[in-house]
């Protein structure tokens, strides 16, 4: 017997068995119910989404002789014509083959004629948008006003190159890609049925090759069953798909981040052995990255798509955000410079290593002010001496100068215990100090530091939201402050949120205030010392306001 491929095989015979597209789904299911057909449809979306299999079911449930329906009976002679490819009454064109407006007119000519053993005379054009302009000219009077037995089905990947006049004349429906976890679902169906063993987790390299197409994910499976001798297994897909593992790609990830050398070196020897393409692997480090900042800010925004939730809202919580934001951005720019260096792999092995020189240790982070006054000179620099041999025999020694009254010294940071608000003395003037004791991230962080306490009245407090950053807000967020306000005061609160104009300071413009007013501070403390005048004078520099950042 003829061996059939899985994408015929397992094509959809009925509406129910479509994966994916609900939306254009019930909408179609909703109009054959209630025999509210439109005379033209226009299917859109990019190769292997289902348009024509749509088109084709459509077909069906009009044509069946059981009756118009969103469930055709698959049986009776229409629908198994329909299926076999040989009814007569459902013209299939391939427009990329017949552009000319003769083929167009040639077309039109029978569409007069009433449908020789269906009920409707069902037209299903193909890749529409190839069609010459004079052919959709010559198509537009009959699709505007077609016989009552006419139906026109539509398909195309490319929506914008049909003209308005054809589109404004069409119900359309615009197909979306498949994700990766309805892809995985429906090969596991498939594989099932076929009685073919197979590893989830390798699925789901065969789902993100598809790149949303079902086609091309069965495609793929036909290509692993007969790569893979008896069971698809994840390593022997990555190896046919020329990919790497993923567990390798997360492997790199937590070398990055416990700034480990060793780790890192024998991920890239492991990509190694896969002779990849270091441009996607760069590509899937980013996409990590990228989820792990979405899993930083709204960790319930991450979803299984590739199997690795638990994994990311688990490194999310070992990293900073801003170290988060310095990896992408590193391998952002090593991947656009990747081709500038001598082989691949150096390039790959260059990006990593900058990574890693540039992951600020956070574990001494609270030391290296003191290690820097503690430096007594600057190092031997042949320029520097020659400037100052140019200054009649002038010398300075800045860090042994002591320091004039305007000289910048660093304050001793004095540790008190803020002692809590109690509930009755809450205010929009200690809101800050509530504030700054409450354990919250992400959004609702966000919003309380635009928060000023506008009312109170026993344990209902009644707040403001700026409404230049309400953007994220949601009535969820009053039961979230709600809680963490009863916490705080060790009795239930009931917060309110209003959003409008605040008419007191809100954290977050009480902390840009202060750190304006150091920095000013900082500014004129270094602009009024003579050892950093003297360094001015010498270069002939200037002070980059943007670069003085207050310390204390």
């Amino acid at each position: 017997m003829t061996y059939e491929v899985l994408a015929r095989k397992w094509r959809p015979r009925i509406f129910s068995e479509m994966a994916g597209q609900n939306d254009a789904l019930q909408a179609l299911v909703n109009a054959l119910d209630q025999n509210r057909l439109h005379h033209a449809y226009l299917f859109s979306g990019t190769r292997g989404v289902g348009k024509t299999s749509i088109a084709r079911i459509l077909a069906k449930s009009i044509n069946c002789e059981q009756g118009v329906s969103s469930i055709p009976c698959g049986k009776c002679n229409a629908c198994v014509s329909i299926a076999e490819g040989r009814f007569l009454d459902l013209i299939e064109v391939d427009a990329a083959s017949k552009t000319k407006v003769d083929d167009t007119r040639e077309l039109l000519e029978n569409v007069q004629y009433s449908p020789s053993i269906g009920r409707y005379k069902v037209y299903l054009i193909d890749e529409v948008h190839m069609l010459s302009k004079h052919s959709f000219n010559a198509l537009l009077k009959t699709l505007e006003e077609p016989p009552a037995h006419v139906k026109f089905l539509l398909a195309t990947t490319d929506p914008q190159k049909l003209p308005v006049t054809v589109l404004s004349r069409c119900l359309q429906f615009n197909l979306k890609n498949i994700s990766p976890e309805v892809i995985v679902e429906h090969l596991k169906h498939i594989l099932d049925k076929e009685e073919i063993k197979f590893e989830e987790s390798g699925l789901w390299f065969l789902a993100k090759a598809a790149n949303g197409s079902m086609r091309d994910a069965l495609s793929l499976t036909d290509q692993a069953i007969s790569y893979c001798p008896s069971e698809l297994k994840k390593i022997d897909i990555c190896n046919m798909l020329g990919s790497v593992d993923r567990t390798i790609v997360n492997d790199l990830a937590v070398g990055l981040i416990d700034h480990d050398g060793a780790a890192v070196m024998s991920a890239i020897n492991k990509f190694s052995e896969f002779s990849p393409d270091y441009s996607n692997v760069l590509s899937d480090l980013l996409s990590l990255f990228h989820k792990v900042a979405i899993a930083q800010t709204i960790p319930e925004a991450i979803t299984n798509s590739e199997g690795d939730k638990e994994f990311i809202l688990d490194i999310a919580k070992k990293i900073p955000a801003e170290d988060t934001q310095l990896f992408y951005q590193t391998a952002l720019l090593g991947r656009r410079d990747l081709g500038l260096a001598p082989e691949p792999r150096i390039g790959f092995e260059m990006i990593l290593l900058r990574m890693l020189a540039f992951y600020p240790d956070h574990s001494d982070s609270a030391e290296r002010p003191k290690n820097l006054e503690n430096k007594t000179k600057i190092d031997n620099n042949s320029n520097i001496k020659l400037k100052l041999a140019n200054k009649e025999e002038k010398t300075i020694d800045v860090f042994k100068s002591p320091p004039s009254s305007g000289s910048p010294v660093k304050k001793e940071k004095t540790i008190t215990n803020t002692k809590k608000v109690a509930l009755k003395n809450a205010s929009a003037e200690n809101w800050y100090e509530i504030y700054s004791a409450l354990r919250v991230n992400g959004v609702l962080k966000n919003i309380s530091s635009n928060l000023t306490l506008f009312d109170k009245e026993g344990v209902n407090l009644l707040f403001v939201l700026d409404e230049t950053e309400s953007a994220f807000y949601d009535a969820s967020h009053d039961k979230k402050l709600s809680d963490e306000l009863s916490a705080y005061f060790g009795t239930t609160i009931v917060a309110k949120i209003e959003v409008g104009a605040v008419s007191s300071e809100t954290p977050k413009k009480r902390l840009l205030r202060l750190q304006e007013e150091r920095n000013a501070e900082a500014t004129e403390n270094l602009n009024s010392d003579p050892n950093i005048n003297e360094i001015k004078t010498i270069f002939d520099g200037v002070l980059l306001k943007n670069t003085i950042k207050s310390i204390d």
